[in-house]
């Protein structure tokens, strides 16, 4: 036996992206003693700048962007009771198919290898026992997900310790359900058009694939203010227009599918870390 706490860690591309897919988990475990690590990867620089200014606008200055955006995932990290951040700093790819993507020195850009040796470096010294990152889509195809996905699993492969692996997801149904309820709070809204739908549709996974559900209702408030922390992203935080209250109606479930395992848990599990403990 040890006294070393267990130790989740969870890899993200972005400042804003640890509370919106494991906001509850971090909070959650936090609460439950277990030492919580966010590594975040790129420094959020493709994001809005004050006033709403987007990339590439007159007065959009990156390294300003990624200085406020720090200070916004420390308050986020409080929110949430982080115990261990880490940024790795590479700058911010931006949306698929945006000049950034190409841009020197953009995470997108960055040798895998070279990624995964400096998070293989993070995992030696922290030694976590369970690890969060995307799917091989990262989600929905961000650029910046896809790569931190693919760095996670090269550091893996590097290590020997024998983590539970966890990718993000959602259920379907609760992405339509989502849909609808930005429907009733933005009754102005466009549909999308055909193309776009069919994309949506494809995001997240029919509920019997999901291996793990863990209950955050507890910690959906926390989540919403660690969201809101990234007040210069409120725009494109959508979730956050629609009131704490929805919010954790819609939000006090995170689920995730279970890719490694040493443990033989049962499947389905209502908790990441079990087997563990």
């Amino acid at each position: 036996m040890t006294d070393r706490p267990l130790t989740l860690m969870a890899v993200h591309a972005h400042p804003d992206d640890e509370a919106t897919g494991t906001g509850g988990i971090l909070a959650r475990y936090a609460a439950e003693g277990v030492r919580t690590v966010l590594v975040t990867c790129t420094d959020g620089g493709c994001g809005d700048g004050p006033g709403g200014v987007k990339p590439g606008e007159p007065g959009h200055d990156p390294a300003a962007v990624a200085a406020m955006r720090r200070e916004e995932l420390q308050g986020s990290c409080g929110i949430l009771g982080v115990g261990d951040l880490e940024m790795l700093g590479y700058a911010d790819s931006g949306m698929a198919g945006w000049p950034s993507n190409d841009a020197p020195g953009s995470f997108w850009r960055t040798p895998v290898e070279e990624g995964a040796a400096r998070l293989a470096e993070l995992m030696r010294h922290y030694r976590p026992d369970v690890v969060v990152t995307y799917d091989e889509n990262g989600f929905y195809g961000h650029p910046d997900h896809i790569q931190a996905h693919r760095i996670t699993m090269a550091a893996l492969e590097l290590v020997t310790l024998t983590p539970k692996v966890y990718w993000t997801t959602a259920p379907r149904s609760a992405m339509r359900r989502m849909g609808e309820v930005f429907r009733e709070v933005f009754p102005d809204m466009p549909e999308p058009d055909p193309a776009e739908a069919a994309a949506m549709a494809e995001i997240g996974l029919p509920e019997d694939e999901i291996t793990t559900w863990v209950d955050t209702t507890a910690f959906s408030g926390r989540k919403f203010d660690a969201l809101a922390a990234h007040a210069s992203q409120g725009e494109n935080i959508f979730f956050l227009k629609m009131g704490k209250e929805r919010f954790g109606e819609l939000m006090g479930v995170e689920t995730f599918v279970r890719v490694r395992d040493t443990t033989g848990a049962e499947l389905p599990e209502n908790d990441l870390f079990a087997g563990l403990r």
